[in-house]
């Protein structure tokens, strides 16, 4: 094998590694929180009541969150936010009724 070959090889098994590992931490960064209220929470296609209503999800279900970002303030069963939750299926929740357990951001913005 030549020079260039193997460097390539090793490059390649490299740059695998890493994207493999890459990819176990996004997954281990995931965690989902509950949904709370009284009655079914909107999800959203963006940040903000003005987007259009995708589903909804009953209180007490749980959402894997893979983004959060601003957007429209609203009060919720948890407090006044503009933190808007990206969930796993590609829909925005208002972060006033998912539990994190936290007033800020718990994941990454979008």
């Amino acid at each position: 094998m030549t020079l260039l070959k193997r460097g390539s090889l090793v490059l390649t098994s490299t740059a695998a590694a890493f994207l493999t590992v890459l990819g176990a931490a996004s997954e281990a960064a995931a965690a989902s929180y509950p949904v709370v209220g009284t009655s079914n929470v909107n999800a959203r296609s963006g940040p903000g009541t003005s987007y259009q209503i995708i589903k909804t999800y009953k209180p007490g279900t749980n959402l894997t969150l893979v983004c959060q970002t601003p957007g429209e303030t609203i009060t919720g069963p948890l407090g006044t936010s503009n933190i808007w939750d990206k969930t796993a299926d590609g829909v925005y929740v208002s972060d006033t009724y998912v539990k994190t357990g936290s007033d800020g951001y718990v994941v990454g913005r979008c």
